[in-house]
């Protein structure tokens, strides 16, 4: 009898691109890359403490090396991602958001949101893609967006809105890449404990509150992210693309 053999999650070869790899949910995405085998590329806007990350994941023994990049000066991007050797994965991590009331909502805020969160991810997106194309090559590209891309929230328009868009880009360009064999989907996670919502978990109600929406009764914390980025990377997923894997302890179902 013929037996199937698992796919491998192993990224051994492999050349991968993380944003926001400085901290948070970035961080643990490359992490998790690197102990499956790739060379990572760590890039951020902040250089010092891009710098500490990546020495502190290659005390590990791991390969990673750093990029400073803004992605959302998108003509400097390009014109970095351009330099680059072509990158076989993509974790688009950088991203941002301002809260408020959807009657305060202010034009700096909405702009600086949408320009972090959607047009920065759609040209990143868009050059890794173009390099594969350019050689012929296949290549998994991770969108980090949110469960808040599924549902609405209060005080929360302006950012469920450009995760709402960061999953309609995403799908089609599934579509229009899936006959280059580049494969895109999206993690969305839910409250997740980071630097960047540490505020929101020094809220006790905040906490309650957050607690009593996910149904398994506990918020998010980066290793359960770091998971399914390697399987969205790894060959393990190599019939998926242009969905999206909720992350969100049940936050969603109801």
């Amino acid at each position: 009898m013929h037996l199937p053999s698992t796919p491998s999650f192993r990224l051994d070869g492999k050349r991968a691109l993380v944003t926001g790899a400085s901290s948070g949910i970035g961080l643990g995405a490359a992490v998790a890359l690197a102990e499956a085998g790739a060379h990572v590329v760590m890039a951020a806007r902040t250089l010092p403490k891009l710098i500490e990350a990546v020495d502190a994941v290659n005390a590990k023994g791991l390969s990673t090396e750093a990029l400073q990049l803004d992605v959302s000066d998108i003509a400097n991007m390009q014109a970095s991602i351009d330099e680059q050797d072509t990158f076989d994965i993509l974790v688009n991590s950088a991203g941002g958001a301002r809260h408020s009331p959807a009657l305060e909502t202010k034009v700096d805020d909405f702009d600086f949101v949408n320009d972090l969160n959607v047009k920065s991810a759609y040209f990143l997106t868009q050059s890794i893609a173009k390099k594969l194309k350019k050689i012929g090559k296949p290549g998994s590209l991770v969108n980090i967006s949110s469960q808040m891309a599924h549902v609405g929230g209060i005080d929360r328009a302006v950012y469920c809105a450009t995760k709402h868009a960061v999953e309609g880009f995403t799908k089609s360009m599934a579509m229009e890449f899936g006959p280059l064999g580049i494969r895109i989907n999206t993690i969305c996670p839910t409250f997740v404990r980071t630097p960047m919502t540490q505020a929101t978990f020094d809220d006790p109600n905040r906490v309650a509150w957050i607690e009593e929406k996910i149904k398994l009764g506990r918020v998010g914390e980066i290793e359960d992210i770091m998971g399914a980025v390697v399987y969205l990377a790894s060959d393990a997923s190599s019939l998926v693309t242009g969905t999206s894997l909720l992350v969100d302890g049940g936050w969603t179902v109801g």
